[in-house]
């Protein structure tokens, strides 16, 4: 089964959709580009059929397969590019870069499904002894790790695509259109917190009914089990960290600007606390093209700086986002309230089966009431509890998560419409915005 999501799912499926892209959509475009008037352009199936209409446009197509067995791949650089930036006349990503990325990642997949069992017992760090060891049985055994497993990817993935909607736009004049760029994000963003929460919530599942503790001892699962104490304590430690420490930031300038004293508030214009290390891996993306990167022509996304910005039709599709101190104090605002929901959640997995105050949790079942007044203090105790109140910290972290890329694009790539960036740095600011914002979508 999970040969058949990786092989099967990701590397076929990428496989084919590139196939599609070389065949099919880089063609059509080909002839769309050139003015040719698209009742003119020929049906799809003869553009596979007929080899002698693709070699026209891309003239290494008349050497066949031959270039593939001979390991000379340099002849499918047509159509197979690594050129990075976007098409000025579109304002989308390249469809060659597309279709050549489509490929490499289906060879990855095809051939990580099929060794996925080497590859898990294989990987042993520094202080995990022997690794993922036992990981494999769990997976092939219970639908509730797989499923759990298969969520907290994809939940991920799908974030990443809403970070990549915006920074690389994949589709022909959508970075322009801005109503779709905010839906885009908003939707992909929900979609991967409640993915990433339905993880957690089957992960407990399985811990309280698929879990054998007799057959699983010494595994990697037994041994997270048995340091779980240290596991969450870190973790309770790093949230009151994270909390106090940002919000201390923000209450901090909300002060100073009651006082009147904008001299002493944290701003790029007083006292400045620049995201370095982000500054640093936007820098060193820029560079890329030119380094590691040496045939690209330009850095993967526009948004790292270094390059011009693209306009399509006179409107902004994209140009570099810098960060400074407003971003510094909201990613910590991010990391706080995402550290927050991992803790509830996991805490949730790791004590689904017992606690110190419910040692007989498993015998409960994955959801119970209160136990009753002889064990005071069992209420929202249960696995199921966790997941509700994981997802209300979920919610929290979306709602800043959308509202600070809504703020970041409006006031810094697609033209500024208010002054809501000035206030970006204080509480007040923030509600004063959000509740202008919340009117503003109930008026239109």
């Amino acid at each position: 089964m999970l040969n058949h999501h990786l092989a099967g799912l990701l590397g076929l499926g990428s496989l084919f959709w590139a196939g599609h892209q070389v065949h099919v959509s880089l063609p059509i475009n080909q002839f769309l580009n050139a003015g040719v008037d698209p009742k003119e352009i020929p049906l799809l199936h003869e553009f596979i059929l007929n080899r002698d209409l693709l070699a026209q446009l891309y003239p290494s197509f008349a050497e066949g397969a031959t270039p593939f067995f001979t390991l000379n791949w340099s002849k499918y650089a047509e159509f197979l590019t690594f050129r990075g930036g976007l098409d000025p006349v579109t304002g989308g990503l390249w469809l060659t870069d597309i279709s050549h990325h489509h490929l490499a990642i289906a060879i990855l997949f095809l051939i990580a499904g099929h060794i996925l069992k080497d590859i898990l017992e294989a990987h042993k760090g520094p202080f995990t002894g022997q690794g993922h060891k036992g990981l494999y049985e769990i997976l092939t055994t219970s639908w509730h790790a797989q499923l759990s497993l298969n969520l907290a990817m994809l939940g991920s993935l799908t974030i990443v695509v809403a970070h990549h909607m915006y920074s690389m736009p994949p589709y022909p004049y959508l970075a322009t259109d801005y109503g779709a760029q905010l839906s885009l994000y908003t939707h992909h963003m929900w979609i991967g917190g409640f993915l990433i929460v339905g993880a957690a919530a089957h992960a407990a599942i399985f811990m309280v009914r698929d879990y054998d503790p007799t057959t699983r001892y010494n595994d990697l699962l037994d041994r997270v089990l048995r340091h779980r104490d240290a596991i969450i304590s870190h973790l309770n430690w790093v949230c009151i960290f994270l909390g106090f420490h940002s919000f201390g930031f923000y209450i901090h300038n909300d002060t100073m600007s009651a006082l009147g004293r904008p001299q002493d508030m944290f701003s790029d214009t007083a006292i400045q606390l620049q995201p370095v290390f982000a500054q640093w891996i936007q820098n060193t993306h820029t560079l890329a093209p030119g380094a590691t990167a040496p045939s690209a022509t330009a850095s993967t996304s526009l948004t790292w700086g270094g390059g011009d910005l693209v306009a399509v039709g006179g409107k902004v599709a994209l140009l570099p986002i810098p960060l400074g101190t407003a971003d510094f104090l909201v990613h910590h605002i991010h990391a706080f309230t995402i550290h927050v929901t991992v803790l509830i959640l996991l805490k949730g997995v790791l004590f689904a089966r017992s606690s110190r105050l419910i040692p007989d949790k498993a015998n409960l079942s994955f959801r119970f009431p209160c136990d009753g007044p002889g064990r005071g203090g069992t209420c929202q105790v249960s696995a199921w509890d966790h997941v509700f109140l994981g997802l209300f910290w979920m919610y929290n972290s979306i709602s800043v998560v959308i509202f600070h890329f809504s703020w970041k694009m409006q006031s810094d790539v697609w033209g500024t419409i208010s002054d809501q960036g000035v206030s970006s740095i204080t509480i007040n600011g923030w509600l004063r915005d959000y509740c202008n914002c919340s009117g503003y979508l109930f008026l239109v």
